[in-house]
């Protein structure tokens, strides 16, 4: 076949990938423009990317809101921190008032717009602990403009200038989240990390110097798509989140899409189709499966853009630019490349594709002629992992399982080891406007009496009075971290309801509860219409209502079986300290399962897509006289090698993100890592083959009505 019978096929792919051919220098030289000025965009974006967890219509954050309208950009808008000072030897901190204001006027002078509760404006016993040297000041700065700007050197730096003989430091539960600082091996290094972890994945897929170009597609993907959220950062607020997953998430999907089209072209050529028509039938067979992947992502991280969460919306917004995009490079400078140089780096050709692979082949007769065993099997590993699922909390990482070392764990310590509640890491506001001067006493007392309240105050001066309104501050008896110690929040919401003068109740607390309700509670809905549209395309892609009704049920459970590893591994510790030095988490962050459900929903049924295709189309290229279980090994034959690499380039990438120092984002890692093996080995390469080779003639069938609406053949049983 010659370069000139292959321009004009029949297939809309086909037609794209011969356009690219034919203009394969402009894709190119177009592609390295874009690369160069991605590469500046992603030295600027950081920068730009927010810390954002507003949560508009919700209580505790709207008060909060106010309370920042009337105080100033602080509170549970801002910047909790705890300030640990202890006098000199032979000294009371209750007879150093003195110097404890002057600590608060340091702070005040460095952060124009902080308030501060401490024992000199509250004079509230429980401030002070039981050596009677060491006492805390609670102080709110406005919230950092960036995830790497962290105000706890500038407060050491104003506490000590001003207390110069005291021991002095600073806690809380930003700093034990971060070890008392923001250093890790940060987005470049932890891309390199990941990038050749999947250059060694690749030397062993190609054999031959091809490894290096899906590496090169997926720095043009990533670049393209930082340049992408420069311009979004114009015109709304994007995650600092979003940053790791353009780089880890980016790199994954590209090479692996590149994977699927490089392997599909090297079988092409082994078949003996010339370079070119290699190239247009790679991408009208495996750029096919490619583009249905790419949506069943996008589609996944839809769930984020409607939840009426600004942070999660902008996840999302940002999170589908990463598959669209990494198609886009895939199906067109890929080819490009393929159809000039493919064959030159295709050295040397240690690694052949004219044949599925024995080792895939044998895996695939084996579980085929032992379906009920396989299936067995599959069922009992997955119900396994599940089963701890059912305790799964939402919420905060404990403090116990932050930082274990460093100055803000000591000074955690320090404050704890002497009677100070900690619950003061989780303060309280209620938000009033008294009629009288007196009104804010009824509040306080009603705080007080509230169950499961260490202490409540109200602050002299503009700390707590201004323009006719009342900031009551109350600290819990324990660290309303999750939802199971959010009592305290409920008890005091309880004893203010009835007092006509009360705004409202707002912090840390109060805002997780408000996250939950906003979140979880719309969630059932989310996930219907995402299930819906992903079972939609799936039907229209495999031609079949029980395939893609049975991918769509299998994501629930390997997703359920993640969860539940989550739950046992960090939220109850089996395994954590062990391996990341971190004790149990107590629970698990409430925006992590979410972003789990949402990155993961779509990268575990790439498999499902890489799979199931190529049985598809080995089924249709004998038709039924060969049988299901004959596709199913065949297809398996041909996709095992290559979905257990994309799947270990995918976790390498997770497995560089956990390297970093805050504990919230190793548990995503380790979620999405975890996720994406189990879903490609267990479910995928054992309970996917041994269900199809159960289900029979069953699999493959489209009912009449359906298939009309989806516009397809239809069939019938």
């Amino acid at each position: 076949m010659t370069d000139s019978t292959v321009t004009a096929p029949s297939s809309p792919l086909g037609r794209m990938a011969a356009f690219v051919l034919h203009h394969r220098r402009w894709v190119m030289i177009g592609w390295l423009v874009v690369f160069l000025a991605g590469g500046f965009a992603a030295s600027k974006v950081s920068s730009r990317l927010s810390v954002d967890f507003s949560l508009p219509g919700q209580p505790g954050y709207e008060t909060s809101k106010e309370l920042s309208h009337i105080y100033g950009p602080n509170g549970a808008l801002g910047f909790t921190s705890i300030a640990v000072l202890t006098a000199p030897e032979g000294t009371k901190a209750a007879g150093q008032t003195a110097a404890i204001s002057r600590a608060a006027t340091s702070i005040e002078k460095a952060f124009p717009t902080a308030r501060v509760f401490d024992y000199a404006n509250t004079h509230d016993a429980r401030f002070i602990g039981s050596n009677a040297r060491t006492t805390v000041a609670l102080v709110f700065t406005p919230a950092p403009k960036s995830f790497s700007s962290d105000p706890t050197h500038q407060l050491e730096s104003a506490v000590k200038t001003a207390l110069p003989s005291w021991q002095t430091g600073i806690t809380g539960l930003n700093q034990l989240a971060s070890g008392g600082n923001n250093s890790g091996p940060g987005v470049f290094a932890e891309t390199l990390i990941g990038g050749l972890g999947a250059l060694v994945v690749l030397a062993f897929v190609f054999a031959s110097f091809l490894a290096l170009l899906p590496i090169l597609v997926a720095a043009v993907s990533i670049l393209t798509t930082f340049l992408v959220i420069l311009g979004l950062t114009t015109i709304t607020e994007v995650s600092f989140i979003v940053e790791f997953l353009v780089a880890l998430v980016g790199l994954g999907l590209a090479i692996d899409y590149s994977l699927l089209i490089v392997t599909r072209w090297r079988e092409e050529r082994e078949h003996g189709l010339d370079n070119h028509a290699a190239v247009v039938r790679a991408v009208e067979t495996a750029g096919r499966t490619v583009a249905v992947s790419g949506l069943t992502v996008a589609i996944g991280l839809f769930a984020l853009i409607v939840l009426p969460v600004p942070g999660l919306r902008s996840v999302g917004i940002g999170g589908v630019l990463i598959p669209l995009i990494s198609t886009l490079v895939v199906m067109t400078l890929l080819p490009a490349v393929l159809g000039g140089i493919g064959p030159r780096v295709d050295w040397p050709r240690v690694r052949h594709e004219a044949s599925a692979s024995r080792a895939w082949t044998r895996w695939a007769k084996l579980v085929v002629n032992q379906r009920w065993v396989g299936a067995g099997i599959a069922v009992v590993i997955l119900a396994l992992m599940l089963s701890p699922v059912f305790g799964l909390k939402v919420g905060e990482t404990s403090v116990q399982a932050l930082a274990r070392t460093g100055n803000a764990h000591d000074f955690y310590a320090q404050m704890t080891d002497n009677g100070i509640s900690p619950g003061i890491m989780t303060p309280l506001e209620v938000l009033a406007k008294p009629n009288s001067a007196s009104g804010g006493d009824a509040v306080l007392s009603a705080v007080k009496g509230a169950s499961g309240i260490s202490t409540a105050a109200i602050a002299t001066g503009t700390t707590a009075h201004k323009d006719g309104y009342v900031d009551v501050l109350a600290i819990p008896n324990v660290v309303t971290a999750n939802s199971q110690t959010l009592a305290p929040v409920r008890a005091v919401q309880a004893a203010v309801h009835d007092n006509a003068s009360v705004i409202g109740v707002t912090g840390d607390g109060p805002i997780q509860q408000d996250y939950i309700h906003a979140v979880y509670h719309n969630f059932p809905l989310m996930f219907t219409l995402i299930a819906l549209a992903t079972l939609i395309l799936l039907m229209r892609a495999f031609r079949s209502f029980v395939l893609a009704l049975k991918a769509v049920l299998l994501n629930v459970i390997s997703m359920a079986a993640t969860f539940g590893l989550l739950t046992y591994f960090w939220q109850e510790g089996h395994g954590s300290h062990a391996l990341f030095g971190v004790p149990a988490t107590g629970a698990i962050t409430f925006w992590i399962p979410l972003m789990v459900f949402a990155f993961l929903f779509g990268l575990s049924m790439d498999y499902e897509v890489f799979i199931l295709s190529r049985i598809r189309e080995e089924y249709d290229a004998d038709g039924d006289a060969a049988g299901t279980n004959s596709a199913v090994v065949r297809g398996l034959g041909r996709t095992g090698r290559l979905v257990t690499s994309a799947a270990l380039i995918l976790f390498l990438a997770f497995a560089s993100l956990a390297s970093g120092p805050e504990t919230d984002i190793k548990v995503l890692a380790t979620g999405l890592g975890v996720g994406i093996l189990l879903d490609a080995t267990i479910v995928r390469a054992l309970l996917v083959p041994a269900l199809m080779s159960l289900l029979g003639r069953f699999n493959w069938w489209l009912p009449r009505p359906i298939a009309r609406i989806l516009r397809v053949e239809p069939a019938p049983l």
